[in-house]
């Protein structure tokens, strides 16, 4: 079993940057490749960033690259979401997910557990 517990959410101008935390128990956390989703109001949930075990491959979604980055410290138990030049578009919550695989999974389906999640929203 793994509980996530995701900090760091909160409002903040265009333009600017927030990092989100995900804390994992478990000791078999640096086996599993890690995600982060995020939901809008009246959306389905989407990835926007995946990380595999070790860190060496990585994934983000169109609207996010360039701008976020996915990090992780297994040592930790932790994984990061750096967000810069954020965007009202960007508002929503912000779930982080394990996944019992190694490798990079794209889908909801890929995961298996879930953090309670937290809200960003980027004013305009």
């Amino acid at each position: 079993q793994v509980q996530l517990v995701e900090s760091g959410g909160g409002l903040v101008q265009a333009g600017g940057s927030l990092r989100l935390s995900c804390g994992a128990s478990g000791r078999t956390f640096s086996s599993y490749a890690m995600g982060w989703f995020r939901q809008a109001p009246g959306k389905e949930r989407e990835i926007v960033a995946g990380i595999n075990w070790n860190g060496d491959t990585r994934y983000y979604g169109d609207s996010v690259k360039g701008r976020f980055t996915i990090s992780r410290d297994n040592a930790k138990n932790t994984v990061y979401l750096q967000m810069n030049s954020l965007e009202p578009e960007d508002t929503g919550a912000y779930y982080c997910a394990a996944s019992t695989s190694s490798g990079v999974k794209l889908g909801i389906n890929g995961y298996t557990y879930w953090g309670q999640g937290t809200q960003v929203t980027v004013s305009s």
